[in-house]
């Protein structure tokens, strides 16, 4: 995200009476994002994706053998809402059925005590019918109805506990992994191992959502990464594995599992979880049910505490959400604070003495394996997930604590900056750019193991978390002439633009995502607004803008080659994203910024915010999106208010990396 923004040729400052609805809009979003914070200093706003965790936290709760009938009854309320009319669950707001999240809803709806034949479960169970049946569904999910024996265990893949025993030079160990699947695989290995049996106190099955009965299905679909040779490859492997894998030696096994036990109770992470992420947290919970903790267990106490601290109550209803993002929240919502320029406010500063005590100074994560000699400096995305702070978190932080100590002229940020960059320099990939929680995450044929089929098994460098680290460089003051990992970062960036202009964005919604953080980056560090890459990508943006004056995206972009930007209703965030961008390639005066900043003033609600039913973050491409509810409160005002400064040739504020 970064946003650095050169102003040589800005317009003449305008008259006050033509700015004052834009300072009416900045003022009243700028007082709706205070009322928000917390009393001390940090932001957290709820965080959304499709209906499949809610309804699997329900599942997991009766495979434990637990019943929370009001619980069940708010969670309930939310699935209902979220059920599409074509009777199916998307993986977002009015998307197609996606057969996975529609057969766990449909499972936990029916948990809940929803009849069959009320008219919404008629409807889900015929939409998923005549989508071909639940035999469609991915293998995680299988896999969990493989533990309530509703299908064999010759649906899912073998993936066998002694993968543990792997050392970091076999090309399939845990270590070659992502974090998110690391912490996600580990505990799943046991389980697997095991073949538990839930409990399932309601003996509630769903065959009736299968044209033939699950276990009389003698060849489940292929997963979508079956192709290739490495998609061969491993369907012979799992073919094999059937085979050999009862044959294993119990000593081995056994020893496997101690080792998968030790991973994750060194990993535990307080109340905040194993990787602070629902899978690895849920499954972690079953893990120990499976091998006999009592309830009274430290470790069981705590596993369970974290998956309770991730469900949202929202009056009568209640769901789940994949992870906490107070990090994240918190430091955006200062840079728009900071962009505002609310001088009666110091909720910036506040937010920032937050964020200063979490950096991770004194422990060397998983990272670590890979750079064993880098001292650590980073910041988590959740409140606490030492094991796993992130570069784009980090990179973020620092911009924002820059910018305060340059304003204020404190210098308390001094050393949390110094070491941050260490680290983030220290992360940088060998082809010049930055994945988000490892360096060289790039083992690209485990994608296509068949328990993989999300394909996000990986962590590799991508556009927009190279951008924001390139943009925390050259905010800095470094350059491609002073600093090699500029000069790198440039390069790499420059290679990853697509033909038509745009930059893949990895962790939002997408191509929109990509661009603007990548304008920002080369902004900040320097490249020139009249640089090809950069009037390419100028380009694209404006061609795509909509009739209505903003910017929509949908996540249909996230096809398997990742080439194709498909376009959407505008949204707020979206919007503000390309109206930064073009800001930052020195389009300031254009009149495609004007109708965006225009789009944003039209659409703002009387709270201040902005109305944002679409999901414009992305936690695996085609697998599941994001609903960061903060999205559409801080992004607006942070376009809103660089479009004002800039129109008013206000320099001082403007002159930084995001």
């Amino acid at each position: 995200m970064s946003f650095a923004v050169h102003v040589a040729d800005t317009a003449a400052r305008p008259s006050p009476s033509a700015m004052t609805g834009l300072d009416a809009a900045i003022a009243r979003a700028a007082s709706a994002l205070l009322d928000e914070q917390r009393a001390d200093g940090h932001y957290a706003f709820d965080l959304e994706a499709d209906a499949a965790i809610p309804a699997e936290y329900i599942m997991v709760k009766h495979f434990l053998g637990e019943s929370d009938p009001d619980m069940e009854r708010r969670t309930a309320n939310y699935l209902r809402r979220l059920q599409e009319p074509h009777g199916g669950w998307p993986m977002l707001a009015k998307g197609e059925l996606n057969m996975s999240a529609s057969v766990k809803s449909y499972f936990a709806l029916k948990i809940a005590g929803d009849p069959v034949d009320a008219p919404h479960m008629v409807r889900a169970r015929e939409a998923i019918l005549a989508h071909g049946g639940a035999v469609n569904m991915n293998i995680f999910t299988r896999m969990m109805l493989a533990f309530f024996d509703i299908v064999p265990w010759s649906a899912v893949p073998v993936m066998p506990v002694e993968m543990m025993h792997a050392p970091l030079w076999f090309p399939i160990n845990i270590w070659r992994f992502s974090y998110w699947a690391r912490d996600t695989v580990v505990p799943l290995l046991v389980l697997m191992a095991k073949k538990p049996r839930a409990a399932n106190p309601r003996r509630v099955g769903i065959d009736e959502l299968f044209h033939v009965p699950p276990h009389a299905v003698k060849r489940w679909p292929k997963t979508a990464n079956q192709v290739g040779f490495w998609g061969a490859f491993f369907v012979g492997l799992d073919k094999a594995l059937r085979v050999v894998e009862p044959m294993f030696p119990k000593r081995s096994r056994d020893s496997a599992i101690g080792k998968a036990v030790d991973f994750l109770t060194e990993r535990l992470n307080g109340d905040d979880g194993v990787g602070a992420i629902y899978p690895s947290i849920a499954y972690t919970l079953m893990m120990f049910h499976v091998l006999g903790y009592p309830e009274d267990h430290p470790d069981m106490i705590v596993a369970r505490a974290a998956l309770e601290k991730l469900v949202a109550q929202n009056g009568d209803e209640a769901f789940c959400q994949p992870c906490l993002s107070p990090i994240w929240d918190t430091v955006l919502a200062a840079h728009a604070l900071l962009e505002a320029e609310r001088d009666d406010s110091e909720g910036a500063e506040r937010a920032l003495d937050w964020l200063l005590p979490l950096q991770v100074l004194d422990f060397k994560g998983d990272w670590a394996v890979r750079r064993p000699d880098l001292r650590p400096g980073g910041w988590a995305f959740q409140y606490k997930n030492d094991h796993y702070v992130d570069l784009d978190d980090t990179a973020v932080v620092v911009m924002a604590m820059d910018r305060t100590r340059n304003k204020s002229g404190t210098r308390r940020f001094d050393v949390a900056i110094e070491r941050a960059v260490e680290w983030v320099v220290g992360m940088q990939s060998t082809n010049g750019g930055w994945g988000a929680f490892d360096v060289d995450n790039t083992s690209y044929y485990l994608n296509h193991i068949p328990f993989a089929d999300h394909g996000a098994l990986l962590d590799p460098p991508t556009a927009d978390v190279s951008a924001r680290c390139l943009s925390m460089l050259g905010q800095l003051g470094y350059t491609a002439d002073t600093s090699e990992a500029v000069r790198r970062g440039i390069d790499y960036l420059l290679k990853e633009q697509h033909p038509e202009g745009s930059w893949f964005g990895r962790w939002g919604v997408n191509y929109i995502y990509g661009t603007w953080s990548v304008l920002c980056a080369f902004n900040a560090v320097g490249v020139a607004p009249t640089h090809t890459a950069v009037r390419r990508g100028v380009d694209w943006l404006l061609k795509i803008q909509n009739a209505d004056g903003g910017w929509g995206e949908a996540d249909a972009g996230y096809a398997l080659d990742y080439v194709e930007y498909v376009p959407n209703e505008s949204t707020a965030s979206q919007t503000a994203w390309a109206v930064i961008g073009l800001m930052a390639a020195g389009e300031v005066d254009n009149p495609a910024v004007k109708r965006g900043v225009a789009y944003l003033e039209k659409h703002q609600g009387e709270d201040g915010f902005w109305a944002e039913p679409h999901y414009t973050g992305t936690g695996f491409p085609r697998v599941f999106y994001l609903r960061y509810n903060g999205y559409a409160k801080f992004f607006p005002l942070w376009a809103l208010s660089r479009y004002r400064n800039l129109r008013q040739g206000n320099t001082a504020t403007v002159l930084h990396g995001m």
